[in-house]
């Protein structure tokens, strides 16, 4: 289906033209082998499994809290859960979903078990991209193939039980079959998408790794406790300066930014808010842009990749992690957070009842 994006026009597959049914029929022979139960195993493997595809689970059982995770979720150990190495020997589709740093460990274990015609299927670009930091370089006698969900598994999950679906984009690396896009549109509506727009391996990887440092969670922590600290600074409570900051957005505007557009965000705020927005976005816009220009040269060189490879390779990497996070749960501005969301609305009104 070719639709206009604002005219660009892109050719995207939606679950009308490539309906479920059809989904079924391609990958009635398969078996679908999801390595890693983490973040997106879980979503993919259930909403695969509910939609009537033949599914089986790979982990390592001495890590008991991902295998004991796939057996609550209703993977049984010896019949759809297996040890990875087993797992890819039993699959014609090997969906690996481990972590980047777990996708480099792992590929000398997952590499002699795939077979002539398997088709190796990734959710991130990354491995591949860069291959010559991972040394993910799959056998030519297989199908490399990616859908990557616009969400994390939760949301994935989630989506897929309401039944709305989350956007994902496709790619086919390498096709040995001549069957590699037909088995990737399949698995994509297989795992829930709601329609699925064409890509490369490369672009999907500068794409996210430039989104997730910038808009969807670097960026936007950031500007938050930048405005938070002005406003605490020039005397503002911390209700007032967090509301302010954190709570009217993700509890008000960007809803309506979801709903129709930014443009409808601002056609249903104040004339005072409009004035100031569209005064002072074009000064946001200009201070940031030259540090998107440093963040996405970091990503295309591979920078970005070998300070993720190494950091998540550590040894103490959770415990380092969990101390960053730490700091930041325990801020003023998201302890702040923590009190405000205890006093929403929904909250109290709930215990009266």
């Amino acid at each position: 289906m070719k639709i206009d994006f604002g005219g660009v026009v892109e050719d995207v597959v939606t679950r009308e033209e490539f309906p479920l049914e059809h989904a079924r029929e391609v990958l009635k022979d398969e078996v679908v082998a999801v390595l890693g139960y983490g973040v997106q195993g879980p979503a993919q493997s259930l909403n695969m499994r509910e939609n009537g595809i033949h599914v089986i689970v790979g982990g390592d059982p001495d890590r008991k809290r991902s295998w004991e995770k796939a057996i609550a979720d209703g993977w049984v150990p010896g019949e759809t859960l297996f040890p990875f190495e087993e797992a890819v020997e039993r699959a014609t589709i090997v969906q690996y979903l481990v972590s980047d740093a777990a996708q480099v460990i792992l590929w000398p274990k997952v590499k002699p078990h795939l077979k002539e015609g398997d088709a190796l299927y990734f959710s991130h670009g990354f491995a591949i991209t860069y291959a010559d930091q991972t040394g993910v370089v799959p056998p030519d006698f297989v199908d490399v193939i990616l859908v990557a969900p616009k969400g994390s598994g939760t949301s994935v999950r989630k989506n897929f039980l309401s039944g709305s679906g989350i956007n994902s984009s496709y790619a086919v690396d390498h096709d040995h079959t001549g069957r590699a896009r037909e088995r990737t549109l399949a698995l994509g509506i297989a795992i829930g998408s709601g329609y699925l727009f064409p890509t490369t391996f490369k672009n999907e990887v500068y794409s996210d790794l430039t989104g997730e440092r910038g808009v969807l969670m670097g960026a936007l922590a950031g500007i938050m406790e930048a405005q938070y600290a002005v406003l605490r600074k020039n005397g503002h409570s911390p209700s007032e300066a967090f509301n302010e900051t954190v709570e009217e957005l993700t509890q008000s505007l960007i809803r309506l930014v979801a709903e129709n557009g930014m443009d409808w965000m601002y056609a249903n705020c104040s004339t005072t808010a409009q004035r100031g927005a569209l005064d002072w976005k074009g000064r946001f816009r200009d201070a940031v842009a030259p540090v998107f220009d440093d963040l996405y040269e970091s990503v295309v060189t591979g920078e970005e990749a070998r300070i993720t490879l190494e950091a998540n390779s550590a040894p103490d990497y959770k415990e380092k992690l969990a101390e960053e996070l730490r700091q930041i749960e325990q801020s003023e501005m998201w302890r702040a957070g923590a009190a405000v969301r205890s006093l929403r609305p929904e909250k109290w009104g709930k215990k009266e009842q």
